[in-house]
């Protein structure tokens, strides 16, 4: 048991680390936070995090018990080789290093513009948006939530995702989520911290080919105790 929570944890840490630097959620909380509190949108943008890991986790704990173990294994060895295969495939296929930042740049920036033309066009609209506030606003401030729902949706069926879901099938599932945050927490925190700077900086290119190398030796990995116990 003891093994295997570290075994979850560790593989856990080192994929959402490289899957996570230079995702998309991730550029969104390095420009969310260059607007607005750092506080804020790191709050929110953790939150999104924890509960997408604690599904993905939850998602692979129940796969075993409504499918026989030896298939989840063997859906999960192919996930990795997949995945592994997909992000090289990216990473030599990668024509510029900022590509995803300036498109998740261009579409925050055009969000935020089509807010300010709509409050100027009408003032009266921003007290009747004040007096019509949906429910969670009344609790939680729209930047939090706005970040909050810009991770969340944007990590839903990500390649991230779907990968913890597996790995939280094949081992400890508790590791995995302990795993998962710490990773979460480390990307989430430098991309607030640094900005633009640091997003700016991150080589899309090499992330790739370093989790596509990551993701080959888990499926290596999976394959080989799948021999081992046959």
């Amino acid at each position: 048991m003891g093994l295997s929570l570290i075994e979850g944890l560790t593989k856990s840490l080192a994929m959402t680390v490289l899957s996570e630097i230079g995702d998309k959620t991730f550029f969104a909380a390095a420009i969310l936070a260059m607007r607005h509190p750092r506080k804020v949108v790191l709050s929110g943008c953790l939150l999104a995090l924890i509960v997408m890991t604690i599904l993905s986790a939850s998602l692979g704990w129940a796969a075993p018990n409504l499918i026989s173990r030896k298939w989840t294994h063997h859906v999960t060895t192919l996930l990795f080789f997949g995945f592994g295969f997909w992000s090289l495939w990216e990473g030599f296929t990668e024509d510029g290093e900022a590509e995803e930042f300036a498109e998740v740049e261009a579409k925050l920036s055009a969000d935020w513009k089509a807010e300010g033309v709509s409050s100027k066009d009408n003032p009266k609209n921003d007290d009747l948006k004040k007096q019509q506030r949906p429910f969670l606003t009344q609790f939680f401030s729209p930047i939090f939530l706005k970040a909050f729902s810009i991770t969340f949706f944007g990590e839903w069926g990500d390649k991230s995702q779907i990968a913890t879901i597996g790995l939280a099938s094949d081992v400890n599932p508790l590791g995995v989520v302990f795993g998962g945050i710490v990773g979460q927490a480390l990307c989430t925190t430098a991309a607030v911290l640094g900005g633009k700077s640091l997003a700016s900086q991150i080589s899309e290119k090499m992330v790739a080919l370093s989790s596509g190398i990551l993701f080959l030796i888990f499926g290596l990995q999976s394959f080989l105790s799948e021999a081992e116990n046959s």
